[in-house]
């Protein structure tokens, strides 16, 4: 494989990131596959697994996996989400992060984590606080590198105007959600973290699934009469009917969905690496496969007419948005103020 210099820090990526989040508890429970998985990506020249804290035992089997070979990984975890019902095991103040990087490093059984990313923005800690805590584990040796996920525009560059005022570290990474069917990140996260100099992991280039070909406009699949939440998405027709669209321009280009969707998120020039989530081995050698594909300049103009630069289809409801858009109460002023007399 190539390799991608992440941001400004110096280390070499290689543009295929191997998710763990469905290797343990939360996907595939075998962890004797999963160690398979993880060994076998290793072996196909992939340079760098992202996990989280919270992905189940995700960090456990990750470390098992790396016993031998950590040396050959740019290993990357997150914080933030909650591991347990204490209140305080979970967000970004300075009580929590210090516990968390130790109950990671005990998972991963490594004494460093090249790269620890906040999963989510906190709005109930100040930036300050975290960045304080973060640098103190780098200064420490406990993290090379700092980064955040799901950040909008402007809190990245709060941050990087905090560390830069305190003498922090700054954060070094963005971890946005990006596909053909989710390309919002192109008006804003990417060029803001291009002009910080930010290395970029986007996760779910399959549109969590979307863009495998296996949900269908018009197919009878339980998927999408699902009323679960967090399903929804599967049931949204604008998102089907550019699948459609997407399924024709595949098989005309003879690019197999999938690889058409990694090759799609790896063209564009803010992007450092794209993070693929295996639960199977199969899924894995699909992902492998389509490693040499590079998409034309004509390719690349037909999915911008299926999905136009920077917009996006519908969108997955498990992406973070703020507070803002998700609290009513945040959005909503009182009934009694609501009319302009």
């Amino acid at each position: 494989m190539q390799y991608r210099t992440l941001g400004r820090t110096g280390i070499k990526v290689t543009p295929y990131a191997l998710g763990a989040m469905m290797l343990g508890s939360l996907g595939n429970p075998d962890r004797e596959q999963g160690i398979a998985i993880i060994r076998r990506a290793l072996d196909a020249g992939i340079n760098v697994i992202d996990t989280a804290d919270r992905y189940g035992d995700s960090e456990e089997v990750v470390g098992e996996a790396l016993a031998g070979r950590r040396d050959e990984v740019v290993l990357a975890t997150k914080f933030f989400g909650p591991v347990d019902d204490d209140v305080n095991h979970r967000g970004a103040s300075r009580r929590w992060i210090v516990q968390a990087v130790e109950r990671s490093l005990r998972n991963l059984r490594t004494d460093h984590i090249d790269l620890y990313q906040l999963h989510r923005p906190d709005p109930d800690t100040d930036v300050d606080e975290t960045l304080s805590a973060l640098t103190d584990l780098v200064r420490q040796g406990k993290v090379r590198a700092i980064g955040t996920s799901s950040m909008r525009g402007s809190e990245i560059v709060e941050a990087q105007w905090t560390s830069e005022r305190r003498g922090y570290e700054r954060f070094r990474t963005e971890q946005p959600n990006y596909s053909i069917l989710d390309r919002e990140i192109e008006r804003e996260i990417l060029p803001v973290a291009e002009r910080y100099g930010m290395g970029t992991l986007v996760y779910s280039p399959l549109a969590g699934g979307f863009l495998t070909g296996r949900y269908r406009a018009g197919k009878d699949n339980e998927v999408f009469r699902s009323t679960v939440s967090g399903m929804r998405h599967f049931r949204d027709e604008r998102r089907l009917a550019a699948v459609e669209q997407l399924i024709v321009l595949s098989e005309e280009v003879g690019i197999p969905l999938t690889h058409l969707a990694m090759a799609f998120v790896l063209a564009h020039p803010g992007v450092t690496s794209a993070i693929a989530g295996p639960r199977t081995m199969e899924q894995l050698e699909d992902t492998l496969a389509g490693v040499d594909v590079r998409l034309s300049d004509e390719v690349l103009d037909r999915i911008d007419a299926i999905v136009p630069p920077g917009e996006s289809i519908g969108a997955m409801d498990m992406v973070y948005r703020g507070p803002e858009v998700g609290a009513p109460s945040r959005r909503r002023r009182p009934a009694a103020e609501r009319s302009a007399a």
